[in-house]
């Protein structure tokens, strides 16, 4: 389920927490009330930061395994690509000793049964 943390923009929302305003005047017996709640505060940003921590070094490292998949897959294809040049090299100097307007002939031989 999602929450309102998990809402796209609402984190820049200014709340009457970060305004510093409040519906009652300050009086004395509210620090404790200030203290409890900015230590709430305090909390939920530094459980924020250790999930951001951990999600970042989750895409760190499926980023990793993106860049050696996508080498492997390199590798493959330069091997490929250097076979059929060579096919392209033998291919390209057989049909160069051809004369061009030549038909090339072709072999047969007989099978008995």
């Amino acid at each position: 389920m999602r929450d309102v943390d998990s809402l796209r923009g609402l984190h820049a929302v200014r709340t009457m927490q970060s305004v510093k305003k409040r519906s009652i005047p300050r009086i004395e017996s509210s620090a404790y009330l200030d203290i409890y709640m900015l230590q709430k505060e305090k909390d939920r940003l530094i459980k924020e930061n250790e999930r951001l921590l951990k999600k970042m070094e989750q895409t760190n490292k499926h980023i990793e395994e993106i860049d050696g998949e996508i080498n492997k897959l390199q590798e493959v294809e330069i091997a490929k690509q250097a076979k059929t040049d060579i096919g392209l090299e033998k291919h390209s100097f057989t049909k160069n000793t051809q004369k061009q307007g030549e038909k090339k002939e072709w072999k047969t031989m007989s099978l008995d049964y």
